[in-house]
């Protein structure tokens, strides 16, 4: 049993969320205009509208807007007891966190004669950072309050940050779906976070933690959203033109193989071939991690299949036989299996991204090696082989250098973000941040005023027409 501390949320909630709301309207007012896609005085007369950066993005944001509060919201809300907190701090730490992430890169990537310039783009920059910390909290879902994930998605943003500027900027690896920067990061940052809150009284499980019928139906629900805009969610910032044609085409394959590959191996493994409502949430969306590294690369279709079957069966044998191996011998708490879903693919994806570099010929992209491989080939040949760039990094690599900055972007994403992750971890065990004690996690009414369950009703109305007596349990 934890220690146990006040729960309450009154006066702390609305302080942290009053101040933070306050401290980025304070730094709106003084840092952040338009930048040139918005701000009408730095239009030409003739400019064509058609050209503005919106129009080639709204369409992906509004995209990627339904699959990080819709399809990542019911997702997560597969506990019978622990749907309305899943989805609606989802919905809270999305905002939060992107608003956070939006000065965080400005300051980082924007930030240019005193202001960080704002557009369309920055958001949408700004939601693939929110998204690490929707899938880390994935990790310790239901036994944290929201005073416990605010503060970690506060912690969480600047490391994804600088941990991204790392691997592409510095390092230079091509990572156009951030297989490495976001899903590796995402996923043992979480369990970085979870192994410093590591509770003993559940190691066992917890009665509420288990799913209902209607439960699983909406996670599944939210799994088919997921599926349905993933392509978007890969594509959004790969290069316009042929390279984002591929990566949406890839996706898709790669999600279709997943599927059937999960199907198939879930009845396959489960007796009398039932399939596991848990390997059909997750593993169906296996490939849609994995092909991230690779998405825009010639890998062809066949490549996109093979990586969609592989990453899949991946997921599966980790929530068949890791999970409980790991769960047993150093004591993890995942859990909603963030990696299953988003460790073990990305790190497959990641693999698959060093392969197809050393496998596929340069002259699969002709002239577009550059927009793909932007420091493993000059562009157009302009510039000579081994140059620099004004920041350091080497132009005109060969296919074994830019495997081995590959490799190297996997690592720091690993390392930067389990160590930040159990940092952030002990700096969440602080008392007064409302951690709920054990035999009152994954419970809704913990901090939300809710309306009687919905089995409970169905099965009360039930017996109420049948003119049956309750049971106790009722």
């Amino acid at each position: 049993m934890s220690k146990v501390f006040s729960t309450s949320l009154r006066c702390r909630l609305p302080c942290l969320l009053f101040f933070f709301q306050g401290a980025l309207l304070l730094l709106f007012i003084l840092f952040v205009t338009y930048d040139e896609h918005t701000d009408a005085a730095s239009q030409s007369p003739d400019a064509d509208p058609s050209a503005n950066q919106l129009y080639a993005f709204f369409s992906l944001f509004q995209d990627i807007q339904l699959m990080l509060l819709v399809g990542l919201g019911l997702l997560l809300a597969f506990m019978k007891g622990y749907g309305i907190s899943a989805v609606a701090y989802n919905f809270l730490m999305a905002n939060f966190a992107t608003q956070w992430a939006l000065i965080v890169q400005g300051f980082m990537h924007h930030y240019h004669q005193g202001k960080v310039h704002l557009g369309l783009y920055n958001i949408l920059t700004a939601e693939f950072a929110a998204v690490t910390v929707l899938i880390s909290a994935g990790a310790v879902l239901g036994r944290t309050s929201p005073l416990q994930l605010l503060l970690m998605a506060l912690c969480e943003i600047p490391l994804y940050v600088v941990g991204e500027w790392l691997t592409v900027t510095r390092l230079q690896a091509v990572d156009v779906g951030g297989t490495i920067t976001l899903h590796v990061f995402a996923c043992y940052f979480g369990l970085g976070v979870s192994i410093a809150l590591y509770r003993p009284g559940l190691q066992r499980g917890h009665p509420k933690e288990n799913p209902s019928y209607l439960s699983d139906l909406l996670s599944l629900v939210g799994t088919m959203i997921l599926w349905v805009f993933w392509p978007s969610f890969i594509a959004s910032l790969a290069r316009q033109g042929d390279a984002q044609h591929r990566a949406v085409l890839h996706t898709w394959v790669t999600l279709s193989s997943s599927a059937l590959t999960s199907f198939a191996t879930s009845s396959l493994l489960e007796k009398k071939g039932k399939l596991n409502m848990s390997h059909l949430q997750n593993a169906t969306l296996a490939g849609g991690v994995a092909i991230g590294a690779v998405a825009d690369m010639a890998i062809t279709p066949a490549g996109a299949s093979v990586l969609g079957i592989v990453s899949s069966l991946a997921c599966i044998l980790g929530f068949k036989y890791m999970t409980p191996f790991l769960a047993t011998k150093i004591h993890l708490q995942d859990q909603c299996g963030i990696h299953n879903l988003h460790g073990l693919p990305g790190i497959i994806g990641a693999v698959g991204g060093i392969v197809a570099i050393l496998w596929i010929p340069d002259e699969a992209y002709g002239l577009r090696l550059h927009q793909v491989f932007p420091p493993h080939a000059p562009p157009l040949g302009n510039i000579s082989m081994a140059e620099t760039t004004s920041e350091g990094q080497e132009l005109g690599r060969t296919a074994s250098q830019q495997a081995l900055y590959q490799a190297a972007g996997l690592g720091v994403s690993f390392v930067v973000s389990l160590v930040g992750g159990y940092l952030t971890g002990l700096v969440l065990k602080l008392p007064f941040l409302a951690q709920p004690p054990d035999d009152l996690c994954f419970d809704d009414a913990l901090y939300f005023k809710i309306q009687e369950p919905v089995e409970t009703w169905c099965v009360v109305q039930a017996h109420e027409d049948l003119h049956l007596p309750l049971k106790d349990n009722v």
